[in-house]
């Protein structure tokens, strides 16, 4: 049988929806909530619930909450979607994305889908370090974003992990608040931008550790130490430290997106949040949108979703 045939008989079999979201997160959320309130039918597509927001432990900068941690903001989010009983089906991996007369076929790592418009709303991933204490510390002195969590570290020894700009920019925001910083950076210098570098050599607060290799994480129910090894020296040395942010790089979610994308990975929008491919729109991190937080994914996931539907009207 011919694959387009037997693609295009699968479709008629399975339920299409006006809009497939791919992703859990803020702008997955965001747009979901906006898209049955606009009677379309919608089903969210997750690997896991939570996105990037399970990375903080407090956020102070979302809109009607003074302090809220990441767990709880989720879990806010998806008591707003069962209210509007939204259809989330979790565990279902995007694989491809394909277009099918007129139609988009998703297919995940347990079944297929079929939907008129998409959202890719899967944010991104941290590069992690892959050392021990890294996971079990998660949440309990580790953490992945210095925006969210360096007001956390008031006056305490913290660790930054990097060498480029993520890792400076960490270390800038670090300066007024916390007591001391080390930055550890496994390159023989620093390669962010010239302008960071002096800024952050020419704080009393940190102290720059170059040709550092990172080697564990220790503590007892939070982080209490960073070992690290710096080369051509023969014993391990360990950093006395409450916090570590490891600021190597994010990956987005980008891979099953045959659409344009930048340098980066990120998929390239217009001011509409579409992409390279009519239809199929994308929001919030995973996006080359110029910055990359909570409240930005959530307005750009509502903004997609606007989008999607002045689309649909002009295809009636």
């Amino acid at each position: 049988m011919n694959k387009n045939k037997a693609i295009d008989e699968n479709n008629q079999k399975m339920k299409v929806y006006d809009i497939i979201i791919i992703g859990g997160g803020p702008a997955s959320f965001a747009a979901a909530i906006y898209a049955v309130r606009k009677k379309l039918k919608t089903l969210v597509l997750a690997k896991e619930i939570g996105g990037q927001a399970l990375w903080s432990s407090n956020v102070e900068n979302y809109p009607g909450f003074e302090s809220i941690s990441g767990y709880e903001l989720i879990k806010k989010f998806e008591e707003h979607a069962k209210k509007l009983e939204i259809e989330i089906k979790t565990g279902e991996e995007v694989i491809s994305i394909e277009k099918i007369d007129g139609n988009f076929e998703i297919k995940t790592n347990s079944k297929s889908h079929a939907a008129k418009t998409v959202i890719i709303a899967s944010g991104k991933r941290p590069k992690q370090l892959n050392i021990p204490g890294e996971k079990e510390f998660l949440n309990k002195g580790v953490a992945y974003c210095a925006t969210c969590d360096a007001p956390m570290f008031a006056d305490k020894n913290v660790a930054v992990i990097g060498g480029g700009n993520s890792a400076l920019d960490a270390v800038l925001q670090l300066i007024s608040i916390a007591k001391k910083i080390y930055l550890v950076n496994n390159s023989p210098q620093l390669t962010g931008d010239a302008v960071m570098i002096e800024k952050a050599e020419k704080s009393k607060k940190v102290n720059i550790l170059n040709n550092a290799k990172t080697i564990a994480i220790y503590g007892k129910e939070m982080v209490q130490q960073l070992e690290i090894k710096k080369e051509g020296e023969e014993k391990e040395e360990y950093l006395d430290v409450d916090g570590i942010f490891i600021e190597i790089g994010s990956v987005p979610n980008s891979e099953f997106a045959n659409v344009d994308r930048n340098e980066f990975n990120e998929i390239k929008i217009n001011p509409e949040n579409g992409t390279s491919v009519q239809g199929i729109f994308a929001a919030g991190d995973v996006t080359d949108v110029a910055e990359k937080q909570i409240v930005i994914a959530a307005g750009e996931g509502a903004k997609a979703v606007l989008s999607v539907f002045k689309y649909l009207s002009k295809q009636k």
